[in-house]
């Protein structure tokens, strides 16, 4: 069974950083296409960055503080938030399709990440 886990949410002061990482398990197939999301209480889910083309792309919430990278070898994809603001705080979530066809979509569980001023 393919699940995704993911790693590194926590409390952090305002203008601290965290690094979330998205681990696949349950399957050869590296990660393909791949997002973060996060839902904070009472707002809709929103979409934080994604990567299934050439280059990332990232909301213009996060851009120029938020990082995308690849592990092939560990089958992980990271997320560094650096310049963390209060507003940053939410529910971070992993969405994956493996690189195999048809493959579906895959959520991570979530992760707490907390930004106090």
């Amino acid at each position: 069974q393919v699940q995704l886990v993911e790693s590194g949410g926590g409390e952090v002061q305002a203008g601290g950083s965290l690094r979330l990482s998205c681990a696949a398990s349950g399957t050869n197939f590296r990660i393909g296409a791949v997002a973060w999301y996060r839902q904070a209480p009472g707002k809709e889910r929103e979409l934080v960055a994604q990567w299934d083309s050439a280059i990332p792309e990232y909301g213009d919430s996060v851009k120029g503080r938020f990082t995308l990278s690849r592990d092939r070898a560990k089958n992980t994809v990271s997320l560094q938030m650096n310049s963390l603001l209060p507003e940053d705080t939410a529910i971070y979530y992993c969405n994956a399709r493996l690189a195999k066809l048809n493959s579906p979509d895959y959520w991570g569980q979530g992760t707490q990440v907390t930004v106090s001023s």
